[in-house]
């Protein structure tokens, strides 16, 4: 890892961010799908924290960062806790689960990605690793409830995070000071995801596909 304090300074902040707002993500989907309160935390901390344990497993970052300490853990029960807690002043937004997801996604892409480049990674294998970061809370989050995740569906979602990751590298290769491309980057990328779920933005499915064949 660099020397950088900024750039230590910056994942910290991205990464302790993001595990927010995915443990909130899973929380919720816990008590959507009535489990216990152990229950929702345990979804709590894994929608929180997959994506950055595998980054770190595949750059060897090890032991991971959501493994060295408390911190991570810590605010995974937190979330958890209160999610559990005042679900129902949740239930008065649309889709709380889709908006913290979203926020989720665009933050642990954008860390991902500068996980990646603080480690060498070349700038076309990078976003590639952002987006992993991104989608693979929620991938597990959806499987242990058992429901499709939502990177394998038709809207929008592993490709906004890409997007996001895209522009988090391309500030790097053109020298602009990482915070400011960690916050255009997810910005994009919660903007991408969001329009596309009000909007309705899809990439073609094997359904749509066999329809106009037949």
């Amino acid at each position: 890892m660099p020397n950088s304090e900024t750039i230590q300074t910056l994942l910290l902040v991205l990464d302790l961010a993001g595990t927010t707002v995915f443990a909130i993500s899973g929380a919720a989907a816990g008590v959507k799908y009535r489990l216990d309160i152990f229950g929702v935390c345990v979804l709590a901390f894994v929608a929180g924290n997959a994506g950055g344990v595998t980054r770190d497993l595949l750059i060897g970052a090890v032991p991971p960062a959501a493994l060295q300490g408390w911190p991570h853990l810590a605010v995974s029960i937190l979330a958890g806790i209160a999610t559990f807690s005042s679900y129902r002043y949740l239930e008065r937004l649309k889709a709380p689960i889709l908006i913290f997801d979203a926020l989720g996604l665009a933050l642990c892409a954008v860390s991902g990605t500068q996980k990646a480049l603080a480690f060498g990674l070349q700038p076309v294998m990078a976003p590639l690793l952002g987006m992993l970061t991104g989608i693979g809370g929620g991938m597990l989050r959806d499987v242990l409830v058992s429901e499709i995740p939502m990177v394998l569906r038709a809207d929008l979602y592993a490709l906004a995070a890409l997007a996001g990751a895209a522009v988090v590298v391309a500030g790097h290769l053109a020298g602009v000071p990482p915070s400011i491309t960690t916050g255009a980057g997810a910005a994009l990328c919660f903007a991408l995801r969001m329009a596309a779920i009000r909007r309705g933005w899809s990439l073609p499915t094997a359904a749509a596909v066999d329809a106009d064949r037949g």
